[in-house]
């Protein structure tokens, strides 16, 4: 028997078509995935963006990234599915192994998100503690 693993799936949706097509193409995705024995834990979309360079003479991509756990045996029949399907102009499967999921939690740890109070120097921190006084005052 099989034992379920985690993988991490990336995949650019054609950005040219209307929004509710971009819905079905995702709904399609899960359903995919989900029927060839996975479940699905995290979905991020990242929505519209533009493209690095033209795939298929396209230069816009709707972005999702999905984490689910599933069989190594079903992913050949997700990469099919995925390969047939023409409203996916991409996608990226990887296995997240232990170590690799171990980096991620450190990062996470000691990341600093941008305009976060951490994100700025010493400096700026001061006179943005000036500024709050003064408009206390």
């Amino acid at each position: 028997m099989e034992k379920k693993k985690l993988y991490e799936c990336t995949v650019i949706i054609n950005g040219g078509l209307e929004d509710d097509a971009i819905e079905t193409a995702m709904t399609e995705v899960k359903k995919v995935i989900t029927g060839n024995g996975g479940a699905i834990a995290n979905i991020l979309d990242l929505g519209r963006r533009k493209m690095a360079y033209p795939i298929s003479k396209q230069t816009i991509g709707s972005y999702a990234h999905i984490e689910f756990e599933g069989l190594p045996s079903g992913l050949a029949a997700i990469e099919k599915a995925f390969r047939y399907d023409d409203n996916i102009l991409r996608f990226l499967i990887i296995h997240l192994s232990t170590q690799l999921l171990e980096m991620r939690k450190r990062v996470e740890k000691y990341s600093v998100v941008i305009g976060s109070p951490d994100d700025l120097s010493e400096e700026e921190q001061q006179e943005k503690q000036q500024e709050k006084q003064a408009a206390k005052a």
